[in-house]
């Protein structure tokens, strides 16, 4: 695979100066934008699957793309139930070479995440593991608040608890994450370099010990490829 990536450009050289601020502001305030209908259906047709499979331990692959982080996550935990979730069709419904056995311990649906994240929360549904993957880094400072962190479902997506991972190529936005979970939660939060590896033996599939191999997204494996540095950010939410 060949692979040209641009590094991510931003006049930002730290942590976003008004980051707290906004923070601590979507955190007194309530968040009142309507829930779609789509969203709402899309939501019930998953978690009716989720159901249906026994209730297992809860993992959102939040802004899933392809979905190939998704079966990954669902080899990796063949005893939790995996959710995939994008906003796009087209990604959704991309010609992914997927391998010939899948598990049946996941699924992707199509719905936006902020109003997903939200009836989450409002069905008194908690995650035990949240990912999310290489998000649109939003590099301009005028939109710290497109960036996750600075969004206001931010403070959701802290409630709904359980193991956390943000994975990105801009150590900026995972310096972020760390400091607006700081802020929110009552736990360790750890910031570190990362290079894919091969999980536990339990992973129903033929990979390398190279990292791009063992890359679990199209863009992780892009990165790699290009030569990028890779962070993540990691806590787990009680």
């Amino acid at each position: 695979m060949r692979a040209n990536s641009s590094l991510v450009k931003s006049n930002q050289s730290s942590v976003h100066e008004q980051l707290a601020a906004i923070v601590a502001k979507h955190a007194r305030t309530q968040f009142l934008k309507p829930i779609t209908p789509y969203n709402r259906t899309a939501f019930d047709i998953s978690i009716a699957a989720w159901r249906d499979a026994g209730a297992l331990p809860l993992i959102l692959d939040a802004g899933c793309g392809v979905g190939l982080s998704t079966l990954h996550l669902a080899s990796q935990f063949p005893d939790h139930f995996v959710i995939g979730v994008d906003q796009s069709a087209d990604r959704l419904g991309r010609n992914t070479l997927w391998p010939s056995a899948l598990p049946n311990n996941f699924m992707r649906v199509r719905a936006d995440l902020v109003d997903y994240w939200r009836l989450l929360h409002d069905a008194g549904i908690r995650l035990t593991r949240h990912y999310l993957l290489y998000p649109n880094p939003w590099p301009k400072p005028s939109h710290m608040t497109r960036r996750w962190h600075g969004h206001a479902v931010f403070p959701t997506i802290v409630a709904l608890g359980g193991h956390l991972e943000c994975r990105s190529n801009w150590q900026i936005y995972i310096e972020e994450c760390a400091s607006a979970l700081r802020q929110l939660a009552h736990s360790e939060i750890t910031v570190e370099q990362y290079l894919p590896r091969k999980p536990a033996s339990n992973v129903r599939m033929d990979r390398s010990a190279s990292p791009i191999q063992d890359a679990i997204t199209p863009f992780e494996k892009k990165y790699l490829v290009s030569g990028h540095m890779l962070w993540r950010c990691l806590t787990h939410l009680e």
